[in-house]
């Protein structure tokens, strides 16, 4: 039977103590039964709390001005996010009708499924 790899630094050297697998290299330990939670995860939420990711799609929650330009985004307009970042606008997404932008996570509503 194989051991999977340390989620926290790869290595192949893994071993078992009791219901824990153990990296000797890291010294990380974690239960192989439970989700491995990413801690340094970006946790990144829409105007009502739900939690955003890749590829979900959003819609604007109020008229945006682009910045250096006269268009303005209006209410309800769609977008797709390709990537969550870090930093004062979160969400790398494309934009209907607009092409690819930077917006603030505050002013998205995560549309339902």
């Amino acid at each position: 039977m194989s051991l999977p790899n340390c989620p926290q630094c790869n290595s192949e050297y893994v071993y078992e103590d009791q219901m824990l697998l153990v990296c000797p290299e890291c010294a990380y330990e974690w239960n192989p039964n439970e989700e491995v939670i990413d801690e340094d995860a970006l946790i990144i939420k829409d105007m009502s709390g739900k939690l955003l990711q890749e590829g979900d799609k959003v819609t604007l929650a109020k008229d945006l001005k682009v910045k250096g330009s006269s268009q303005v985004l209006k209410i309800g307009t769609k977008a797709t996010i390709k990537r969550l970042v870090d930093g004062d606008h979160d969400i790398d997404c494309k934009v209907d009708g607009a092409g690819d932008m930077m917006l603030k996570s505050q002013f998205v509503k995560k549309q339902s499924a």
